[in-house]
């Protein structure tokens, strides 16, 4: 009897934007993947773990430029899932700090529709930290309030107590509220908090193109025109803010700033560009190299019925060791066949890939290209060798 597929949603928090900051539960769902539903600012390196084979939905929203509503994002989980596909929504920051996961969440459980949540890394917390701004601090403060910088548009007024949270709390952070700068400086100066207290614009936090501004409530607004602050982005207020000059680790990284183009086939990029990211670059993969067998394999086949003969072997990449172990296979040799050669590598990476093959490599040049490999070979192939 055939059992029928019972749908799930994942409603999993993407994090703040770094994907390094993505949690192993996240992973876990998105692997298993039949749809994944994605907003705005979640990376691809982050859709990256899902199945090739998954459908991918966006359904961003900008400001004033949503490609669904709510309800049809709602309605587009819920029906998915009634498929029996297992679905994941994946909604930047934490889903239930200010990201509408609970609207979702709801939505399921009246209709039947199984659900898990999976926490993300809050931009409330972890942007202020790439900034170098702990959001407490036990000598300045012990509270912290989030805030929506955005509230909905059809409200009548305000639901922000604004005369309770001007001083309520010493750390105060705006989500969403770069747009409403104005009236959020306006309405806490009026309430109460000092003009001078220090204040900061956090703007794509946690990622390569972060941009900070800081300031105090007096001049925070004329630093923002200047500066052309725009959405999206953050603002913290409170004394907290005044550690940045010493905290702030993040842009200090040698390659903070600097975009890196990375030209490796795609397969062979990830290593490279997992160091730039470490040094702090923005890094673009556009592989303009792609490798693939050459049609016509007779060529190796009949050197390699024949590598007893030969008293070198050498490997100009890490490409030439797959190519060459995958055809001596396919020719029925193995290892074996180069118990009478001597080995030479291009670099560092070719060598590895040979000793993970536990074969002992002669000769690494101290400059990785063909020159290099027979200036190294200088003195050590005897007239006569092969």
């Amino acid at each position: 009897m055939k059992v029928e597929r019972k749908g799930i949603v994942y409603l999993v928090g993407a994090g703040p934007g770094d994907p390094g900051l993505f949690t192993l539960r996240g992973v876990e769902c998105l692997r298993r993947a039949d749809v994944v539903v994605y907003d705005r600012l979640v990376s691809p390196r982050i859709l990256a773990h899902a199945p090739t084979s998954a459908e991918f939905i966006y359904v961003g929203k900008a400001s004033s430029a949503h490609t669904l509503s709510q309800e049809g994002i709602n309605r587009l989980l819920a029906d998915q899932a009634a498929q029996g596909k297992v679905v994941v929504r994946l909604k930047g920051g934490d889903l239930f700090v200010f990201g509408r996961g609970g609207e979702e969440a709801l939505y399921l459980h009246e209709r039947g529709i199984d659900f898990e949540v999976v926490p993300g890394v809050t931009s409330a917390v972890a942007v202020p930290a790439y900034a170098g701004i702990p959001v407490t601090h036990r000598d300045l403060t012990s509270s912290l309030a989030i805030v929506t910088g955005h509230e909905r548009p059809d409200k009548g007024e305000s639901s922000i107590r604004w005369d309770k949270l001007a001083t309520g709390a010493g750390t105060l952070v705006f989500l969403m509220g770069i747009e409403n700068l104005h009236s959020i400086v306006a309405n806490l100066v009026l309430h109460g908090r000092s003009a001078g207290t220090p204040c900061a614009l956090i703007r794509w936090g946690t990622l390569p193109g972060q941009h900070v501004v800081t300031g105090t409530l007096a001049d925070i607004e004329e630093k923002a025109r200047e500066a052309g602050v725009t959405p999206p982005g953050i603002i913290v207020v409170g004394e907290v803010v005044s550690l940045r000059p010493r905290l702030a680790w993040f842009e200090r990284r040698p390659l903070f700033g600097r975009r890196v183009v990375v030209t490796r086939a795609r397969s062979q990029a990830s290593n490279l560009t997992s160091l730039l990211e470490e040094l702090g670059a923005e890094v673009l993969e556009v592989p303009t190299i792609e490798v693939v067998p050459v049609v016509d394999m007779s060529a190796l086949d009949r050197e390699l019925s024949r590598l007893g003969q030969y008293d070198w072997v050498l490997f100009t990449s890490v490409n030439g060791v797959e190519l060459f172990f995958e055809r001596l296979l396919a020719c029925g040799g193995d290892v074996r066949d180069l118990h009478g050669a001597a080995l030479g590598a291009i670099g560092p990476a070719t060598a590895e890939a040979l000793r993970r093959r536990g074969l002992r490599v002669e000769v690494i040049p101290e400059e990785y290209r063909a020159e290099g490999m027979l200036r190294a070979l200088g003195g050590r192939v005897r007239p006569g060798q092969r």
